[in-house]
């Protein structure tokens, strides 16, 4: 056996003895080389090949540390059925990989994180984001990026600050994201609807939006929309976008998932913006774990200094440690492995949710064919939505209507989210067979 296969083979079995425990850093390759007596391009070659394996990482500067395959699933109720939940399973969070980033961030960045940073964010960290963006057809400059403490604080922002259009209404998807929907209302901010459905948006009454009426933005989720779970065609992007240079009319585009996207060739209106009339969100929340909450905003250049200057007013800036350990975590290539784990893994459910569901389509419509983490079912109107969640209930599955999802004053449809964030592949089958029964037998009566 070649001594290359030999190094490969012992590091292979120290892995899995647990001599190299996950997020360990392994010898250097100096040590290495010296204790199985070959060269170091022979050492270099063989970590490579495990980091391709996905059992080892490198971290800039560090070393090689262990990955932390096998997560724990902690004590989560397997006898329920959790359709409801849109927050990310915590049994795929890389909680040994960002770990190992934080504490390499407060090395790394000592000076940089006990004093107040810049309102734009970490400076080092703007560069790898402007790099990352491009993943997603975003081409944008590291000066025009502005990190937040969440696409929430963003939102809030955008929502305070004036815009170069002088105009005051905001243009929100009906349904929509409910916490923004909540926000606006509480705070009195003028806000009107537009309906989105399975089949889009009506981009005739979106451009007599527009022409009538005095709208500073339109926020939208086009792709994998937040309940729906739908995305706009490439159609309606280019006409959004062109709608917006036309009638003055910002884009809040709000890309939250774009991480689990599998269609190369879906781009976000971003990309047909030539009138700089779109501001693109960029959560990591959702693909990492909530609790970073750090996200990206790029803005038109006139918005910048307004939003800048209102960020550092009521946020001073954004956690410096949640910011460096990102960057380490996006320059290390820890970010893409985990990113292909929770795209095989929500790709497989989302399918197995779909083929089950398409099975059979009585009482409701099946909202979404191709979706990242959730779809939509629209029930008939003769179905008490009521009646339906509390018999689920009593079976053990959780699911809910998208009636939050409504501004006040909107016409809420009889429609029902089917989150799978939470929901293993071995319960999907079970789930959809005990909702079809409760649909089945509230028919009968």
């Amino acid at each position: 056996m070649r001594k290359y296969d030999q190094l490969v083979l012992s590091l292979k079995e120290k892995i899995e003895c647990g001599e190299y425990r996950a997020g360990m850093k392994i010898p250097s390759i100096r040590h290495l080389a010296a204790q199985y007596a070959v060269s170091k391009s022979t050492v270099i070659k063989a970590l490579d090949t495990l980091e391709r394996e996905h059992l080892l990482y490198s971290v800039e500067r560090s070393g090689y540390f262990v990955v932390k395959t096998n997560q724990s699933a902690g004590k989560q109720d397997s006898t329920w059925i959790d359709f409801a939940s849109s927050a990310p399973d915590p049994v795929v969070f890389p909680y040994v990989d960002f770990q190992h980033c934080i504490n390499q961030a407060i090395d790394l960045y000592q000076n940089d994180l006990f004093i107040y940073g810049t309102a734009n964010g970490l400076p080092s960290l703007l560069p790898v984001i402007s790099k990352r963006l491009m993943d997603y057809q975003v081409f944008a400059n590291p000066e025009q990026i502005v990190m937040t403490s969440g696409i929430q604080l963003a939102l809030s922002i955008l929502s305070t600050i004036p815009f170069p259009n002088g105009k005051q209404t905001i243009l929100v998807e009906q349904p929509g994201y409910h916490l923004y929907l909540q926000y606006l209302e509480k705070n009195q901010l003028p806000v009107r609807g537009i309906q989105r459905t399975e089949k889009g948006l009506d981009l005739q009454e979106l451009e007599r939006i527009f022409r009538e009426e005095e709208i500073r933005f339109f926020y939208t989720m086009p792709r994998f929309q937040n309940p729906l779970g739908t995305s706009l065609s490439k159609q309606e992007k280019i006409a959004i976008a062109a709608l917006a240079e036309a009638y003055d009319v910002y884009i809040v585009e709000d890309d939250y998932v774009a991480d689990l996207e599998f269609d190369t060739k879906r781009d976000p209106i971003y990309s047909y913006d030539q009138a700089g009339k779109v501001i693109y969100l960029k959560s990591f929340s959702k693909i990492i774990f909530p609790g970073l909450r750090t996200g990206a905003v790029v803005l038109p250049e006139e918005l910048i200094g307004p939003f800048s200057e209102h960020k550092r007013l009521i946020d001073i800036d954004s956690s410096m440690l949640s910011q460096a350990a990102l960057e380490i975590y996006l320059k290390s290539g820890m970010f893409e492995r985990h990113r292909e784990r929770m795209q095989t893994t929500y790709r497989n459910r989302s399918k197995q949710l779909v083929t089950c569901l398409k099975n059979d389509q009585g009482a409701y419509q099946l909202g979404e064919e191709d979706p990242a983490t959730h779809t939509h079912l629209l029930l008939d109107r003769s179905i008490p939505m009521n009646q339906l969640i509390h018999q689920l209930k009593k079976a053990s599955v959780y699911v809910q209507p998208i009636d939050r999802h409504y501004i006040s004053t909107y016409q809420k449809a009889p429609i029902l989210q089917l989150n799978i964030w939470h929901v293993k592949e071995e319960q999907i089958t079970r789930g959809v067979d005990l909702l079809k029964t409760a649909l089945q037998q509230i028919a009968r009566y």
